[in-house]
C-alpha cells in the first residue's frame, strides 16, 4: 500500500511550514499481516477511523478484486434489501468498504463462507462502529481476522529523524492526504473532518440531539488529555449527564477517534489509581480542537508536555497496530503519586517502561516512579527504562544502560527499538 511522502528532512519540512513535498512513496507496515491473514482466512475486516487509508489500502492490496462501496445511501440500501443478488453479481474476491452501513450484509457474508470454506474470499472494510463489531461479533467468530489500521506513523513516514521533522508530524498530523496533498490548508482540512464525523458518524451512532454539544464534548476532551478520565467531571464541563459523557467517550473510543490507556493495577500491597487516562488517536487533531493556531504556540504552552505525552504514547501504540497485536499497553500511578508514562508488558509482570518529557536533557530522577514499581513487583521486573524526551542523540542515564534518554526516530530511537519493532 502506497501514499506519497515528505522528503528532504526536518530543517527543510521547517523551513516550509510543516509542509511535505511529495517526492517518493511508502508503504503501510500493516501490509504484511494482511497478506498472513489473507492467507489463512475467508475474511478478512479492516477497521479504522476515517480517512486512515482502509480502501486505498484494500485497493492496492486487490487491484483485481471486485469491490463495492456502502458510503453510498442508495447502495447500501440496495444491498440491504438484496444482499444475496450484491454478492451473486460480484464473485469472490471481493471488497465490500463500509461495511458498517448495511450490517445485515455479514449474515449473508457468513452463509457464503460456510458453503465455501477457503481464505482469502471477501476483504470488508469499514469505520469501527457498535454495528459492525457486532456484527462481526456475532457473523464472523473464527471465520475473520480483523485487523486495525491506524493513520500513518512516523516509521511509515521514512526520514523523520530530526526534532524538526518529528515536530512537523506532530503538528501537521498523520492523516495520509494531508502527506498526499501538501497543498491542502490543515486547519480547514480538519475542520472538515471534524464537521463530518459530527454531522454523520455520531448522528447515525447516537442519534445525538445536539452536535454543539457534542463539539464541546471533544474540545473538553482534548483538553483533558493524558490526565485521568473522570465522567463526572466531563459531563459538569459540558452540560450533559455523566451517563451520556460515558456514552460518547465510547463512541470516540469505537470509531478510532481516542483510546483509553489503562493503569497497571495488579496490586499486591498499594492501593493504585483505577481510572484510565485519555489520549487522542492524532495529534494534529488533537491540537486543532485544543484551539492552537499556530505550531510556535506549543512549546511556550502549559499543555506542551500533554500533546508531546500525546504524540509518544500514539506512536508508540501504532507500533503494535501495524503488527496486528493488541497493544500490550499500562500506565502506573499509585495513590500517592508515583507514576510511570507507559508501561510495555513483555510478560507478567515484567515491563518495558517509559517516561515522556519536553527536555533535551533530562536525568534519571524523571522516572521516579520506577523505585515504586520495582519495590512492588521486584528489581527484575523492569526490563528496559527510557526516557522520550526532546534530544537528537540518545545518551545512558545510567549504569550498563538499564536506563536511557532517547529521540523518537532516527539511530537509537526508541520507536526503532526491537521491543516496538519486533525485531
Amino acid at each position: 500500500m502506497l501514499y506519497a511522502r515528505g522528503m528532504g528532512g526536518g530543517a527543510a519540512i521547517a523551513k516550509r511550514q510543516f509542509n511535505c513535498i511529495i517526492a517518493a512513496m511508502i508503504r503501510r507496515l500493516i501490509e504484511c499481516r494482511l497478506k498472513s491473514a489473507w492467507k489463512q482466512f475467508p475474511v478478512v475486516v479492516l477497521t479504522g477511523a476515517r480517512q486512515v487509508g482502509k480502501t486505498t489500502l484494500a485497493r492496492n492490496f486487490l487491484p483485481q478484486a471486485a469491490y463495492v462501496t456502502l458510503d453510498f445511501p442508495a447502495e447500501a440500501e440496495r444491498a440491504r434489501l438484496n444482499p444475496a443478488e450484491l454478492f451473486r453479481s460480484r464473485p469472490a474476491p471481493l471488497i465490500l468498504d463500509e461495511v458498517q452501513y448495511a450490517p445485515s450484509l455479514l449474515r449473508e457474508l457468513k452463509a457464503r463462507v460456510d458453503q465455501h470454506r477457503v481464505p482469502g474470499q471477501y476483504l470488508v472494510t469499514g469505520s469501527q462502529s457498535f454495528e459492525l463489531m457486532a456484527g462481526v461479533s456475532e457473523s464472523l467468530a473464527g471465520r475473520a481476522a480483523i485487523l486495525t489500521l491506524p493513520a500513518l506513523s512516523l516509521r511509515e513516514l521514512g526520514d523523520v529523524s530530526g526534532i524538526a521533522a518529528v515536530d512537523a508530524v506532530l503538528w501537521r498530523g498523520s492523516y495520509p492526504q494531508l502527506w498526499q496533498q501538501p497543498e491542502l490548508d490543515r486547519e480547514l482540512w480538519l475542520g472538515s473532518y471534524v464537521a463530518t464525523y459530527l454531522e454523520r458518524d455520531v448522528r447515525n451512532l447516537l442519534a445525538v440531539g445536539s452536535l454543539r454539544d457534542f463539539d464541546r464534548f471533544l474540545r473538553a476532551c482534548a483538553l483533558r488529555v493524558g490526565q485521568l478520565l473522570s465522567y463526572a467531571e466531563l459531563a459538569r464541563d459540558v452540560g450533559v449527564a455523566p451517563n451520556t459523557a460515558k456514552s460518547w467517550i465510547s463512541v470516540l473510543e469505537t470509531s478510532q477517534q481516542i483510546f483509553l490507556l489503562e493503569p497497571y493495577h495488579r496490586a499486591r500491597t498499594k492501593r493504585l489509581v483505577k481510572s484510565p487516562k485519555l489520549y487522542f488517536c492524532d495529534s494534529g487533531l488533537l491540537t486543532y480542537l485544543m484551539g492552537f493556531a499556530e505550531a510556535s504556540e506549543l512549546p511556550r504552552h502549559a499543555l506542551w508536555g500533554a500533546v508531546w505525552e500525546n504524540f509518544v504514547v500514539s506512536e508508540i501504540r501504532k507500533s503494535f497496530l501495524d503488527r496486528a497485536m493488541r497493544p500490550p499497553l499500562w500506565f502506573w500511578r499509585t495513590a500517592s503519586g508515583d507514576e510511570l508514562d507507559v508501561l510495555i508488558e513483555l510478560a507478567p509482570e515484567r515491563f518495558v517502561v517509559i517516561e515522556c518529557k519536553t527536555a533535551a536533557q533530562v536525568s534519571a530522577s524523571e522516572l521516579r516512579g520506577l523505585r515504586s514499581l520495582q519495590a512492588e513487583y521486584g528489581a527484575d521486573t523492569v526490563a528496559k527504562a527510557f526516557v522520550a524526551c526532546r534530544t537528537e542523540t540518545g545518551y545512558p542515564l545510567a549504569e550498563k544502560g538499564h536506563i536511557e534518554a532517547v529521540p523518537l526516530m532516527g539511530e537509537g530511537g526508541l520507536l526503532t527499538r526491537r521491543h516496538l519493532t519486533g525485531g
